[in-house]
């Protein structure tokens, strides 16, 4: 295990529009403000479609399966980090028939609006965390 005691830095918040992608805004936001290593705090919103991916397997490393789907979701949750200035985030959805979450991928469009909060940590280095080790 390991564990760091982070200060946040620089704080965002980042509203998506009607048809924007999730995860490509929150690269655009990343890359525009030049924040190396952050958290995405969370966020809040609604999908008309989303597209994600979950491990499938408990191998080393671990196979992946990617599914999506248009129709209304609320967002529930959007988490991560920010890893280098790469975005390593995840998303959970739910509507009447079902709850849902994974990996965030590309093809997540906003229907409405998504609200995210995120934190820089310019003052810890998270190169691999998300890595096998």
């Amino acid at each position: 295990m390991t564990a760091e005691s982070v200060a946040l830095g620089r704080q965002f918040v980042v509203r998506l529009d009607s048809h924007e992608d999730v995860l490509q805004s929150i690269r655009q936001t990343v890359a525009e403000n030049n924040i190396r290593t952050g958290i995405i705090l969370n966020g809040i919103g609604s999908v008309s479609r989303y597209r994600v991916h979950v491990v499938e397997t408990a191998d080393l490393p671990p196979g992946d399966v990617f599914f999506e789907d248009e129709d209304a979701y609320d967002v529930l949750s959007i988490t991560g980090f920010i890893i280098d200035g790469r975005v390593h985030a995840h998303i959970t959805l739910s509507n009447t028939q079902k709850a849902l979450g994974g990996h965030l991928e590309e093809g997540c469009r906003v229907l409405t609006f998504v609200v995210l909060t995120i934190a820089e940590t310019p003052d810890v280095q998270l190169t691999d965390w998300d890595a096998i080790w």
